[in-house]
């Protein structure tokens, strides 16, 4: 009896294996279409920064402003996963914006840039600048509106694995970045020199000491900014590294490379 309660299985997949269909590619075709990239953050790497959801916006959207000093108007805006952007204008909404489609049904959109950083049809990668945090449209203050959209819904967002919260104003929660930092996320290793270095708050000669290294130290590099001109050995440079171990920053004159921008290091 088992075997004769199989035959109409077995027939049916006999009939398709005779037409080359198979049920296996789509399921997989469906699952595909649902799997969500391995999203980040939209700035750039070591930065943090506050949100909060308005009732009245548009799908499940979050507006990001910095909250760690630096300023949020004119931060570079940085693609959250890999795909094809597209630019968009709406001076009576969101403003300058931009879309990425990354597959599978997948976008994120990103409103309110004071400009773009590449044209319509770009292929982009994770961690690239695709605008400048700005408040064109219908905003009252430079930030960056983000969307994650999965078919055209949009979706509770998620960076890094981890969904976010929706408050109900800034400062009640926060984001540090770890989109394109290189290394995953752990930064790159540079050694520094000289004796007494002081790593500081902010790229100002003038900001908080948060450490002093005593002697030449091996470092991870999250980002680099310009900052205060610092002079040493016949040398000056106005560029700043933020350290990931040390939570500062500290000059790059201080670090043994011979270029004062460091390369491959993303900007903050």
């Amino acid at each position: 009896m088992r075997f004769l309660r199989r035959l109409p299985a077995l027939f049916v997949a006999a009939l398709m294996a005779l037409g080359g269909l198979s049920a296996a590619p789509a399921q997989a075709g469906e699952a595909g279409a649902t799997a969500a990239p391995v999203f980040k953050a939209p700035y750039p790497c070591g930065q943090r920064w506050t949100y909060s959801h308005h009732s009245a916006e548009v799908r499940r959207a979050l507006d990001f402003v910095r909250s760690d000093g630096g300023p949020t108007a004119g931060t570079p805006v940085l693609a959250s996963a890999a795909g094809t952007a597209t630019r968009y204008s709406q001076p009576s909404g969101a403003g300058n914006y931009v879309a990425i489609d990354h597959g599978g049904g997948w976008k994120t959109y990103y409103f309110h840039l004071s400009d773009y950083s590449v044209p319509s049809g770009a292929a982009v990668a994770q961690g690239q600048q695709i605008g400048v945090t700005g408040s064109t449209g219908n905003s009252s203050g430079a930030h960056i509106h983000y969307e994650q959209l999965l078919n055209g819904v949009g979706q509770n967002i998620v960076i890094n694995g981890a969904g976010l919260s929706y408050p109900g104003s800034y400062n009640q929660a926060y984001l540090t970045s770890d989109n394109g930092c290189g290394g995953g996320g752990s930064g790159l290793a540079f050694n520094t020199w000289g004796s007494g270095v002081n790593v500081r708050s902010d790229a100002r000669v003038s900001a908080p000491v948060v450490t002093t290294l005593a002697g030449p130290t091996a470092v991870r590099v999250l980002c680099q900014k310009q900052g205060d001109t610092v002079n040493a050995e016949g040398y000056s440079n106005n560029w700043w590294s933020k350290l990931r171990d040390q939570n500062g920053f500290i000059s790059n004159i201080y670090i043994d490379h011979p270029d004062a921008k460091l390369p491959g290091v993303p900007l903050c």
